[in-house]
């Protein structure tokens, strides 16, 4: 599997190279110089999301963690400590 990068220019300029290019592996979009999206041809997705059923799974799996955003809710409670008597 061969990977291709494309600035987002490249991207919109010519989307039938980089829809070509998802057939030999995942194409990554980049914005000044920052990946911001990926283009998989649709058998990979698929075969992605059979492998990787639940969030745990993704998680596990290496670099894709740090490309999941999770921002959780902060409570405007007061933390206490757990009364065990």
């Amino acid at each position: 599997m061969h990977s291709t990068t494309l600035s987002s220019r490249e991207f919109e300029e010519n989307f039938a190279h980089a829809a070509q290019a998802a057939n030999d592996g995942p194409v990554f979009i980049t914005e000044q110089g920052t990946t911001r999206c990926v283009l998989l041809n649709f058998d990979n997705y698929q075969r992605l999301i059979r492998e990787h059923r639940n969030m745990a799974r993704l998680l596990s799996v290496p670099d894709m963690a740090a490309s999941v955003e999770f921002d959780p809710p902060r409570s405007q409670e007061t933390a206490r400590a757990a009364d065990f008597s």
